[in-house]
């Protein structure tokens, strides 16, 4: 069970508030417990102690790092119940889906632990013409400094640790602001570092409001912003945080395309979970289905079918698939944008209900092009499902987005995938996969408007680093 209170995390340590923020149970509706909340002097704090244990930060050698990120993994593994559990309460997340996020935390971290004593560089021989013969160069690279860090609400645990383990492997001191609805994970996060012999202000774990936040974004001390979040929240972050190094994983609208030579029983087993595990809340849930129209009907029906098997309800039920939306807000939002698709011409398949937060899984065809439910991220327990005549037409509809994130295509043709890598304006194609699959050392990240730079362990350990030359000059000998 969660506790009646949390406190942050300044400076490595714990420390509680006169101001707590209430965390909601996203299934019950109440408050299930309540965690410090920091204000601008307490962030201004915590930046002046991230700035202090820059110099420890950087003189920690390389098993020292791997031993603190080798103790989170032992630690979450033993936590590994209570994490679930957490999660579970904080994001109305499906208890079974709370577990696997409890795994990919321990293997971003153990991911983490091994590529801390891999950072490598190279010498570089200079003598490329006659004037630089007497010269040979190298190169390392070396932290770069305080970074900010702002997690999502829809993976608490896992995106968070995609900011830390990089920055904990490479001796980069942090700040960290959790979402506002779903800060548990993080502090848990915070509780397990503390207990490390990592140097004071090394990290701080900070639950804050959004419009209390500035400092996470514009405050010149921080070298490096990395953001996970809404596309509109990110790109207004980016044009206010200065000269640092900005990554953004954002929005998306992920589609997968299903052609006539796919296995359709595994393409519907994976489409059902691509497009309705965790509720929808993921930024590469299947959003939009495009399938050949010599296997459409088919595929549909046993789409519709397996849709309406799925079990909604408490997600602490071990059966329940479809639990609440982070907040009746965002339901509301949703079947406005369901309702408002029907209005124009749409057909709502199966599902289209709600109550309160809990929006049924639902599938929806004859979309029109200039609907929000096509165009934007839905972010919820729906799908869209269109035909194709041509595979390259397919193609040009996946593109025809102003998201770019991932993608997935089920094709028994590889000149097909081949061009399907080529020609998809997004991060990652996935072949017989649908887009919301990611392994957490894989490079992760969007174009478009779904962001800049690039997740998974050696990729944010790149981004939290700068190559430093070495250049010697051997002075010739006099005859």
């Amino acid at each position: 069970m969660l506790r009646k209170s949390y406190p942050y995390y300044l400076a490595n340590e714990a420390a509680y508030a006169n101001t707590e923020l209430e965390v909601i149970d996203k299934y019950t509706g109440k408050v299930a417990t309540r965690v410090a909340m920091a204000d601008d002097a307490t962030i201004d704090h915590a930046i002046d102690q991230g700035v202090a244990a820059l110099e420890p930060m950087r003189a920690m050698k390389a098993y020292e790092r791997q031993a603190v990120l080798q103790h989170c993994v032992a630690r979450f593994t033993e936590r590994a119940a209570e994490l679930a559990e957490s999660l579970c309460i904080e994001a109305g997340k499906p208890i079974k889906d709370s577990r696997g996020e409890v795994t990919r935390l321990i293997d971003t971290f153990r991911l983490a632990a091994e590529e801390s004593v891999r950072q490598v560089g190279e010498v570089m021989p200079l003598d490329v013409s006659a004037r630089a013969a007497s010269y040979t160069g190298m190169w390392k690279r070396v932290p770069i400094g305080l970074c900010s860090f702002i997690s999502p609400f829809n993976f608490p645990l896992n995106l968070a640790a995609h900011k830390v383990a990089p920055a904990l492997a490479v001796g980069c001191p942090f700040v960290l602001k959790p979402a506002s609805l779903t800060p548990i994970g993080a502090l848990i996060i915070g509780e397990v570092l503390a207990e490390t012999s990592l140097p004071k202000g090394a990290f701080s774990i900070l639950p804050c409001r959004r419009d209390g936040a500035r400092l996470f974004t514009e405050d010149e001390r921080f070298k490096l912003l990395s953001f996970t979040g809404s596309p509109g929240v990110g790109w207004d972050l980016k044009a206010r945080a200065g000269k640092k190094k900005v990554v953004l994983e954002l929005g998306g609208n992920a589609a997968v395309i299903v052609d006539e030579t796919a296995d359709l029983e595994d393409a519907i087993e994976r489409v059902i979970f691509g497009a309705f595990y965790q509720s929808g809340q993921s930024c590469i849930s299947v959003q939009r289905i495009l399938v050949h129209r010599s296997v459409y009907d088919a595929f549909k029906a046993g789409l519709v079918q397996r849709t309406k098997a799925l079990q909604s309800g408490n997600p602490m039920d071990e059966k329940t698939f479809i639990g609440p939306m982070i907040s009746e807000k965002e339901a509301e939002r949703l079947d406005g944008w369901i309702h408002s698709a029907v209005e124009a011409g749409a057909k709502i398949l199966c599902g289209g209900g709600r109550e309160g937060a809990m929006v049924e899984a639902t599938l929806v065809e004859g979309v029109p092009r200039n609907e929000p439910l096509r165009n934007e991220e839905a972010f919820g327990p729906v799908a869209l499902l269109s035909a194709f005549d041509d595979f390259d037409d397919a193609l040009r509809e996946v593109n025809d987005s102003a998201f770019g994130l991932q993608a997935g295509v089920f094709t028994r043709d590889i000149y097909r995938a081949h061009r399907a890598w080529d020609v998809l304006e997004v991060g990652g194609v996935l072949i017989g996969e649908v887009p919301s699959w990611r392994v957490d050392h894989m490079p992760y990240g969007g174009v478009k408007d779904s962001g800049l730079g690039r997740e998974g362990i050696r990729w944010a350990m790149e981004d939290m680093t700068e190559p430093r030359l070495f250049v010697l000059r051997t002075p010739e000998k006099k005859q």
